[in-house]
Protein backbone atom coordinates (compact mmCIF):
# COMPACT_ATOMS: atom_id res chain seq x y z
CA UNK A 1 0.00 0.00 0.00
CA UNK A 2 1.33 3.59 -1.29
CA UNK A 3 1.04 6.03 1.94
CA UNK A 4 0.66 9.49 1.27
CA UNK A 5 3.30 11.39 3.33
CA UNK A 6 4.69 14.60 3.94
CA UNK A 7 8.52 15.32 4.13
CA UNK A 8 10.59 18.21 5.22
CA UNK A 9 14.13 18.65 5.93
CA UNK A 10 17.76 16.31 5.47
CA UNK A 11 19.60 14.23 8.01
CA UNK A 12 19.00 11.24 9.97
CA UNK A 13 15.09 10.19 9.17
CA UNK A 14 12.53 10.45 11.37
CA UNK A 15 9.13 9.10 10.61
CA UNK A 16 6.00 10.62 12.67
CA UNK A 17 2.93 8.08 12.88
CA UNK A 18 -0.70 10.41 13.62
CA UNK A 19 -3.42 8.76 16.13
CA UNK A 20 -6.54 7.91 15.42
CA UNK A 21 -9.23 10.50 13.15
CA UNK A 22 -5.87 12.34 12.70
CA UNK A 23 -3.81 12.44 9.49
CA UNK A 24 -0.08 13.77 8.61
CA UNK A 25 -1.01 17.74 8.83
CA UNK A 26 -1.87 17.62 12.52
CA UNK A 27 1.89 16.84 12.59
CA UNK A 28 3.55 19.28 10.21
CA UNK A 29 3.58 21.84 12.50
CA UNK A 30 6.09 19.78 15.11
CA UNK A 31 7.39 18.05 12.00
CA UNK A 32 8.83 21.32 10.63
CA UNK A 33 10.72 22.24 14.16
CA UNK A 34 12.45 18.66 13.49
CA UNK A 35 13.44 19.27 10.61
CA UNK A 36 15.90 21.66 10.92
CA UNK A 37 17.97 19.09 11.43
CA UNK A 38 16.55 15.83 10.26
CA UNK A 39 14.74 14.28 7.72
CA UNK A 40 11.32 13.63 8.49
CA UNK A 41 8.50 12.12 7.02
CA UNK A 42 4.83 11.98 7.84
CA UNK A 43 2.46 9.46 6.25
CA UNK A 44 -0.86 9.27 6.69
CA UNK A 45 -1.87 5.88 7.80
CA UNK A 46 -4.45 3.37 6.22
CA UNK A 47 -7.92 4.57 6.17
CA UNK A 48 -7.08 8.40 7.35
CA UNK A 49 -5.64 11.39 5.54
CA UNK A 50 -4.83 10.61 1.57
CA UNK A 51 -3.72 7.15 1.74
CA UNK A 52 -5.48 4.20 0.20
CA UNK A 53 -9.13 2.84 2.08
CA UNK A 54 -9.38 -0.99 2.72
CA UNK A 55 -11.60 -3.08 4.75
CA UNK A 56 -8.70 -4.43 7.08
CA UNK A 57 -7.39 -1.61 10.08
CA UNK A 58 -5.20 -3.60 12.63
CA UNK A 59 -1.97 -2.85 14.55
CA UNK A 60 -0.15 -5.50 12.25
CA UNK A 61 -1.82 -4.21 8.99
CA UNK A 62 -0.09 -1.00 9.42
CA UNK A 63 2.84 -1.77 10.72
CA UNK A 64 3.42 -3.88 7.78
CA UNK A 65 2.64 -0.86 5.91
CA UNK A 66 5.24 1.07 7.69
CA UNK A 67 7.92 -1.24 6.59
CA UNK A 68 7.06 -1.42 3.26
CA UNK A 69 6.97 2.82 3.41
CA UNK A 70 10.67 2.48 5.23
CA UNK A 71 11.62 0.15 2.19
CA UNK A 72 10.18 2.14 -0.92
CA UNK A 73 12.17 4.96 0.59
CA UNK A 74 14.65 3.63 1.42
CA UNK A 75 15.06 4.84 5.17
CA UNK A 76 17.54 3.56 6.88
CA UNK A 77 17.66 3.38 10.75
CA UNK A 78 14.21 5.62 11.73
CA UNK A 79 13.60 7.76 14.96
CA UNK A 80 10.03 6.17 14.87
CA UNK A 81 7.51 8.71 16.87
CA UNK A 82 3.94 7.77 17.35
CA UNK A 83 1.13 9.34 18.55
CA UNK A 84 -1.60 6.98 20.40
CA UNK A 85 -2.81 4.85 17.53
CA UNK A 86 0.24 5.50 15.61
CA UNK A 87 2.37 5.05 18.99
CA UNK A 88 0.84 1.35 18.94
CA UNK A 89 1.97 0.74 15.27
CA UNK A 90 5.63 2.02 16.07
CA UNK A 91 5.65 0.03 18.71
CA UNK A 92 4.70 -3.07 16.85
CA UNK A 93 6.94 -2.35 13.98
CA UNK A 94 10.33 -1.98 16.33
CA UNK A 95 9.37 -4.83 18.38
CA UNK A 96 9.34 -6.83 15.36
CA UNK A 97 12.36 -5.22 14.09
CA UNK A 98 14.22 -4.22 16.16
CA UNK A 99 17.61 -3.74 14.39
CA UNK A 100 16.09 -1.43 12.05
CA UNK A 101 15.14 0.97 14.66
CA UNK A 102 17.42 4.38 15.79
CA UNK A 103 15.12 5.39 18.95
CA UNK A 104 11.08 5.27 19.48
CA UNK A 105 8.98 8.35 21.22
CA UNK A 106 5.65 6.87 22.02
CA UNK A 107 3.12 9.82 22.81
CA UNK A 108 0.49 9.28 25.49
CA UNK A 109 -0.25 5.67 24.87
CA UNK A 110 0.62 2.06 26.44
CA UNK A 111 1.01 -1.63 24.81
CA UNK A 112 -1.87 -2.62 26.81
CA UNK A 113 -5.38 -3.28 25.86
CA UNK A 114 -7.34 -0.74 26.45
CA UNK A 115 -10.72 -0.64 27.73
CA UNK A 116 -13.79 0.68 25.10
CA UNK A 117 -13.24 4.17 24.98
CA UNK A 118 -17.05 5.91 24.92
CA UNK A 119 -15.92 9.36 23.28
CA UNK A 120 -14.47 7.30 20.22
CA UNK A 121 -17.31 5.26 19.67
CA UNK A 122 -19.67 8.30 19.99
CA UNK A 123 -17.47 10.74 17.57
CA UNK A 124 -17.83 7.50 15.08
CA UNK A 125 -21.68 7.20 15.45
CA UNK A 126 -21.96 10.90 15.24
CA UNK A 127 -19.74 11.28 11.80
CA UNK A 128 -21.87 7.96 10.77
CA UNK A 129 -24.56 9.79 11.21
CA UNK A 130 -24.43 12.47 8.99
CA UNK A 131 -25.62 12.44 5.53
CA UNK A 132 -23.13 14.26 3.69
CA UNK A 133 -25.07 13.79 0.18
CA UNK A 134 -27.58 16.29 1.93
CA UNK A 135 -24.81 19.18 3.19
CA UNK A 136 -23.74 21.00 0.94
CA UNK A 137 -21.19 23.31 3.13
CA UNK A 138 -18.93 22.75 5.88
CA UNK A 139 -20.75 25.20 7.82
CA UNK A 140 -24.23 22.38 7.76
CA UNK A 141 -21.81 19.71 9.34
CA UNK A 142 -20.61 21.68 12.10
CA UNK A 143 -23.51 23.16 13.05
CA UNK A 144 -24.55 19.46 13.73
CA UNK A 145 -21.38 18.51 15.10
CA UNK A 146 -22.03 21.29 17.15
CA UNK A 147 -25.36 20.17 18.38
CA UNK A 148 -23.50 16.69 19.07
CA UNK A 149 -20.00 17.25 20.68
CA UNK A 150 -18.94 19.62 23.43
CA UNK A 151 -15.55 19.70 23.01
CA UNK A 152 -15.02 22.24 20.43
CA UNK A 153 -10.97 21.04 19.98
CA UNK A 154 -12.61 17.64 19.03
CA UNK A 155 -15.31 19.44 16.61
CA UNK A 156 -12.08 20.89 14.42
CA UNK A 157 -10.50 17.85 14.75
CA UNK A 158 -13.10 15.73 13.04
CA UNK A 159 -13.80 19.07 10.75
CA UNK A 160 -9.94 18.45 9.34
CA UNK A 161 -11.31 15.52 7.84
CA UNK A 162 -13.81 16.50 5.71
CA UNK A 163 -13.21 17.69 2.26
CA UNK A 164 -14.77 18.68 -0.96
CA UNK A 165 -14.76 15.19 -3.36
CA UNK A 166 -16.36 17.08 -6.28
CA UNK A 167 -17.49 20.65 -6.58
CA UNK A 168 -20.26 20.91 -3.93
CA UNK A 169 -19.80 17.07 -3.09
CA UNK A 170 -19.17 16.56 0.71
CA UNK A 171 -17.29 13.11 1.83
CA UNK A 172 -14.86 12.12 5.14
CA UNK A 173 -11.30 11.25 4.13
CA UNK A 174 -11.37 8.51 6.58
CA UNK A 175 -12.91 5.07 6.05
CA UNK A 176 -15.36 5.55 8.74
CA UNK A 177 -16.87 1.95 8.28
CA UNK A 178 -13.54 -0.15 8.29
CA UNK A 179 -12.34 1.93 11.53
CA UNK A 180 -15.97 1.23 13.12
CA UNK A 181 -15.72 -2.02 12.31
CA UNK A 182 -12.11 -3.02 13.31
CA UNK A 183 -12.48 -0.68 16.86
CA UNK A 184 -12.01 -3.35 19.04
CA UNK A 185 -8.66 -3.93 17.35
CA UNK A 186 -7.87 -0.51 17.95
CA UNK A 187 -8.02 -0.75 21.47
CA UNK A 188 -6.41 -3.99 21.47
CA UNK A 189 -2.60 -4.74 23.27
CA UNK A 190 0.57 -4.75 21.41
CA UNK A 191 1.31 -8.29 20.69
CA UNK A 192 4.76 -9.43 20.55
CA UNK A 193 6.84 -11.81 22.63
CA UNK A 194 10.40 -9.69 21.60
CA UNK A 195 12.07 -6.86 23.29
CA UNK A 196 12.94 -3.31 21.34
CA UNK A 197 16.32 -3.08 23.88
CA UNK A 198 16.94 0.71 21.89
CA UNK A 199 16.41 4.39 23.52
CA UNK A 200 12.71 4.93 24.44
CA UNK A 201 11.07 8.31 25.58
CA UNK A 202 7.04 7.41 26.48
CA UNK A 203 5.81 11.16 27.02
CA UNK A 204 2.24 11.48 28.67
CA UNK A 205 -0.32 14.11 29.16
CA UNK A 206 -0.20 15.41 32.97
CA UNK A 207 -4.84 15.10 32.75
CA UNK A 208 -4.68 12.31 30.34
CA UNK A 209 -5.49 8.86 32.15
CA UNK A 210 -3.64 7.14 29.19
CA UNK A 211 -0.63 5.96 30.65
CA UNK A 212 -1.10 5.44 34.23
CA UNK A 213 1.83 4.34 36.68
CA UNK A 214 0.26 0.99 36.87
CA UNK A 215 1.20 0.49 32.84
CA UNK A 216 5.30 1.29 34.16
CA UNK A 217 6.02 -2.86 34.72
CA UNK A 218 4.53 -3.86 31.58
CA UNK A 219 6.14 -0.92 29.52
CA UNK A 220 9.61 -1.90 31.22
CA UNK A 221 9.18 -5.41 30.48
CA UNK A 222 8.81 -4.33 26.40
CA UNK A 223 11.11 -1.52 26.17
CA UNK A 224 13.56 -1.93 29.04
CA UNK A 225 15.27 1.39 28.43
CA UNK A 226 12.16 3.19 28.48
CA UNK A 227 12.27 6.12 30.41
CA UNK A 228 8.97 8.14 30.85
CA UNK A 229 7.97 11.98 31.02
CA UNK A 230 5.20 13.83 31.85
CA UNK A 231 3.93 17.23 30.90
CA UNK A 232 1.45 18.63 33.03
CA UNK A 233 -1.82 20.24 31.99
CA UNK A 234 -1.43 18.49 28.61
CA UNK A 235 -4.67 15.84 27.57
CA UNK A 236 -4.30 13.30 25.66
CA UNK A 237 -3.44 15.68 22.46
CA UNK A 238 -0.20 16.64 23.54
CA UNK A 239 0.71 17.95 20.37
CA UNK A 240 -2.25 20.78 20.77
CA UNK A 241 -1.88 21.50 24.09
CA UNK A 242 1.78 21.72 24.71
CA UNK A 243 3.95 22.15 21.69
CA UNK A 244 6.56 23.83 22.89
CA UNK A 245 6.73 21.51 25.93
CA UNK A 246 6.29 18.40 23.55
CA UNK A 247 9.20 20.11 21.15
CA UNK A 248 11.74 20.53 23.85
CA UNK A 249 11.34 17.03 24.93
CA UNK A 250 11.39 15.38 21.31
CA UNK A 251 14.77 17.41 20.79
CA UNK A 252 16.38 16.32 23.98
CA UNK A 253 15.91 12.62 23.23
CA UNK A 254 17.13 13.50 19.61
CA UNK A 255 20.20 15.02 21.43
CA UNK A 256 19.33 18.43 19.36
CA UNK A 257 18.06 21.59 19.79
CA UNK A 258 14.94 22.62 19.99
CA UNK A 259 13.59 25.29 17.25
CA UNK A 260 10.62 27.32 18.46
CA UNK A 261 8.59 29.22 16.17
CA UNK A 262 8.55 27.89 12.42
Amino acid sequence: MKLFYREFGTGQPVVILHGLFGQSDNWVTVGRRIADQFHVYIPDLRNHGQSPHTPVHSFPAMADDLADFIEEHEIENPVLIGHSMGGKVAMTYALENPDKVKKLAIIDISPRRYPERVTHTQVISQMLSIDLEKMRTRTEVEKILDSQITDKRVQMFILKNLYYKLHGKLAWRLNLDAINQSMDQLFDSVSSTNQYAGPVLFIRGGKSDYVPDSDLALILSMFPQAQIKTISGASHWVHADAPEELCFLLSSFLERDCIFGH
